[in-house]
Formats: C-alpha cells, sequence, structure tokens
C-alpha cells in the first residue's frame, strides 16, 4: 500500500483527514473481533497508541486522531457492548469541545491499558 493512504506518512506528521479511509480499510471480520468487547477494543487501541508514540506522535496528535475514530465509530458502528453505548452517547451530546476532551481521556485510557 502506497503511503498516500496512510493517516500517518514517512515523516511522521499526522493526517487525520485519512482517518475514515484508514478505518474503511479494516474488514469486517477483524472490525467486528476489535469492537466485540470492550476489554478487546481498548487492547487495540493500546497496541495502536504505542505504535503511533513510537513514531512521535504527541498526546494533542493521538487525540485529533482518537476524536476522527470515534466521529467515524458513533456514525457508522452499533454499539457492541454496554461501554461502547455509553461512549456513543457522550459523544453523541457532547460539543465539539466536549468530544475532544473525550478523545483525550480515551487515549490515557488506552495508554494505561495492557495490549491484549
Amino acid at each position: 500500500m502506497s503511503e498516500h493512504n496512510h493517516v500517518v506518512n514517512k515523516n511522521g506528521e499526522l493526517n487525520v483527514g485519512k482517518v475514515h479511509d484508514a478505518m474503511e480499510r479494516i474488514d469486517d471480520k477483524e472490525k467486528e473481533r476489535i469492537l466485540a468487547d470492550f476489554d478487546s477494543f481498548q487492547g487495540y487501541l493500546h497496541k495502536r497508541i504505542q505504535l503511533a508514540e513510537s513514531i512521535g506522535l504527541n498526546e494533542e496528535q493521538l487525540a485529533q486522531a482518537a476524536e476522527k475514530v470515534a466521529g467515524y465509530l458513533a456514525a457508522n458502528e452499533e454499539p457492541r457492548n454496554s461501554e461502547e453505548e455509553l461512549l456513543q452517547e457522550l459523544w453523541k451530546v457532547g460539543t465539539q469541545e466536549e468530544q475532544h476532551k473525550l478523545a483525550h481521556m480515551l487515549v490515557k485510557l488506552a495508554q494505561n491499558r495492557k495490549a491484549q
């Protein structure tokens, strides 16, 4: 896959505009495995955040990406469990500023989680 398809380029620059396309490329079976339960979801995020940190993304960049992912999930995926349902409801009622703060909190939550 060429670099123009990636959310982060080889120089470590984040393009949050490509998050939606990246999410669309995850096949349904893998998406179901990730979203099946909240522990799997957190473990997946933890691994992705570790990777992003290893290439130099800072907390704000991580939150921007998390904000795009959360927006995609809220618009395109049905919650698979009560935790995801709560997050979706919080996302939907939040202002843009509140959604950004929630994205920061989700990053922190996943950073403190063990990878699975």
